[in-house]
Formats: C-alpha cells, structure tokens, sequence
C-alpha cells in the first residue's frame, strides 16, 4: 500500500511531502522538507532536506539517511533492539534504548510509537526516542510519554521540555493535526 500525504507547518510556510510505502517486508517512509522559515519551529533559519527512514513491518526503525540541502548528512541504522551505529557502522551508545526516531521537522514521527506500540498505548507509555534537530543534525536521546485518549487521538509530551499536545491522527497512525506546529493537507 502507498500513501502519499502532506503537512504545512502553523507558523512560517514550512511543507513537508511523504511517500509512504508499507508491505509485508516493512515500512519505507521518504519525505521531502522545506523548513518554514521563520516561527518557534526552528527559528529564524530556512533549511530544506531530505530523509528516507526504513522500518521493519513492528514498526521499529531499521535505517535513517538524511540531508539537508547545502548542509550536513546523517545515516543510521539500528537492530530494532534499541542499538545503533552511524553510517560507517561505529556504535552510538548515547541512543541505546532508543527504538524511535524523531525527526523535529516532520510529524510523521509521531507515527512510529503510535503505531508500534498500538493497545499499550491505553496506558501512558514511557519511550526515548533518538532525536535529530534542525538544521544542524543535532542527535540525542530524548524521553517522551505517549497516551491514547480516544480514537485517533493521543497525548504527547516531552517530560525535559515541560511540553504536552494533543495529537489528531486518521486510522493508520498519520498525523491530521498537531497543535500549534503541523496541520495535515490533502491526503
């Protein structure tokens, strides 16, 4: 199955374009950001970039690469275990844990641990996340909670940031609204 959807971001005149194919094998997520450019996104800064993000059918992400276009790159992969390494194959112990990734500049991300942890989420559910700034690529490991308050609607917060909302999602886990940064559009 292949989705194709889009979000603008609330402040700023940021897209982002996803081609979304899921089969068997896993899931393959490839996007194309064009960062606002201006807001409390990501500051004053514009950045366009790339990623290409590999999960095994769970859900759990298997392979990240990314660009951003005139700046710097980044892959990784990981064992779905909570183990990673860069793209020369060194380990990254600072991420051990971590079975998401979130990209700050893309709401599909939300998807991940919507989508892999599923029933559990009836519950509040403790992740870290490695997570990836922008532009620069900053990479860190990252605690977030995750509820589900009804359907297709989840409670997200991030503990270190003192940061909660209210996340809309459509009945495969893809963001329709997020609060004050993403609304979906289209698709």
């Amino acid at each position: 199955m292949r989705r194709i959807v889009r979000w603008h971001t609330v402040e700023g005149g940021g897209i982002e374009h996803l081609a979304l194919d899921l089969s068997a094998d896993g899931i393959v997520a490839e996007g194309v950001v064009i960062g606002p450019v201006s807001g409390a996104l990501f500051g004053d800064e514009p950045f366009g970039c790339i990623y290409r993000l590999r999960c095994d059918p769970d859900w759990r992400v298997r392979e990240l690469a990314l660009r951003v276009g005139g700046g710097p790159s980044l892959a990784l992969a990981a064992d779905g275990e909570g183990r990673w390494t860069d793209g020369a194959g060194a380990p990254l112990p600072a991420l051990d844990g971590c079975i998401d990734v979130d990209l700050a500049c893309s709401p599909f991300t939300n998807t991940l641990p919507i989508r892999r942890l599923g029933d559990a989420l009836r519950e509040r559910q403790a992740i870290r996340v490695a997570f990836v700034d922008f532009p620069g690529l900053a990479l860190k490991a990252w605690p977030q909670l995750y509820t589900r308050l009804d359907a297709g609607r989840y409670l997200f917060e991030s503990p270190e940031h003192g940061f909660r909302a209210e996340i809309e999602t459509d009945e495969d886990g893809l963001v329709l609204r997020y609060p004050g940064l993403f609304d979906r559009r289209g698709a």
